[in-house]
């Protein structure tokens, strides 16, 4: 990186640090995003790619129909209603696995903050633990525990609980949400646990001598300052499941497909790149517009909440 002069702006100078993670970031994101925009204005029939520019992939994708398909109640009126149907089924899973991490994570994290007073690095370095092994070897767990004869069956049985094994612990949406509340949970208590870290304890004093109990302190103090940790742990988890294959592929069946499945049979079984590559980006636009909104109306009651 060239040496900037001891005159330059601290804007140039903060650029300046920026700058080999920004030329980072460009080339291994910004350049592969940008390719498969490009690839999704292209056309594949089985090998043979046509590279002229064409919308024929995202017509496939609104194109309407004489008859709407349904599903869980939903009027779907497209001639090809699979990827639309995956998103909302996606996306909705997410937000039950999201709201699932959140009420797991959040107690631990508070009792990391407020209850450890000694040795919270060897409690942090116990989170990490799942971490240690693979994540495929973890999903793979979870089948064995989830399965016809897995360890849930298997108690239930010698317990003499059940006379057959439980058929719907396995591939089906409930498979793939339990998997991946396990697989994010660690993940989402740590920026949760930086927010209450943070949190001054006088203000905690000062609202007891205020004459608040402890859920009211709970909840006018603790709960709003630590907001910001929930919010991005929240989004940490949604994001990422939304578009998660390996989960669903593993524990989810035909019953458990997401989006992800949909973009990658499409990518490697269909030989259809340009269309999996517009699933993607109409994923990408959805999922992000979700997100904006969620900021745009936490923004907006906090705003009220100062306003009112």
């Amino acid at each position: 990186m060239p040496r900037l002069p001891s005159t330059a702006p601290p804007w140039l100078i903060g650029y300046g640090l920026l700058s080999p993670a920004i030329a980072i970031m460009t080339v291994m994101m910004a350049a592969p995003l940008l390719a498969m925009v490009v690839l999704s204005f292209w056309t594949q029939t089985g090998f043979d790619i046509d590279r002229s520019f064409t919308l024929a992939n995202y017509w496939t994708l609104v194109e309407p129909a004489s008859e709407p398909t349904v599903w869980m109640g939903v009027p779907f009126p497209l001639e090809y209603p699979v990827p639309a149907i995956l998103l909302l089924k996606s996306i909705v899973m997410s937000l039950i696995i999201t709201i699932a991490v959140i009420a797991m994570a959040y107690p631990m994290a508070y009792f990391l903050a407020f209850r450890v007073t000694r040795s919270k690095a060897l409690w942090l370095v116990l989170l990490t633990i799942p971490f240690w092994t693979s994540y495929l070897l973890r999903v793979f767990a979870w089948k064995i525990v989830l399965g016809f004869n897995g360890a849930i069956n298997s108690g239930l049985k010698s317990l003499g609980l059940i006379a057959e094994p439980l058929s719907f612990l396995l591939y089906n949406p409930l498979a793939v949400m339990i998997t991946l509340v396990h697989a994010w949970v660690a993940f989402a208590v740590l920026p949760i646990y930086v927010s209450l870290e943070k949190i001054d304890r006088s203000l905690l004093e000062a609202a007891t001598d205020l004459g608040d109990s402890r859920w009211r302190r709970f909840m006018r103090v603790t709960l709003p300052l630590s907001a910001p940790g929930a919010i991005g742990a929240a989004l940490l988890v949604f994001i990422p499941t939304v578009a998660d294959y390996v989960t669903p592929t593993l524990v989810g069946g035909p019953g458990g497909t997401m989006i992800g499945n949909l973009i990658q049979e499409l990518f490697l079984k269909q030989n259809n790149a340009p269309l999996g590559a517009a699933v993607a980006l109409c994923m990408m636009l959805t999922v992000g517009a979700a997100v904006a909104l969620f900021l745009w109306l936490i923004g907006f009651r906090r705003l009220r909440s100062r306003t009112g």
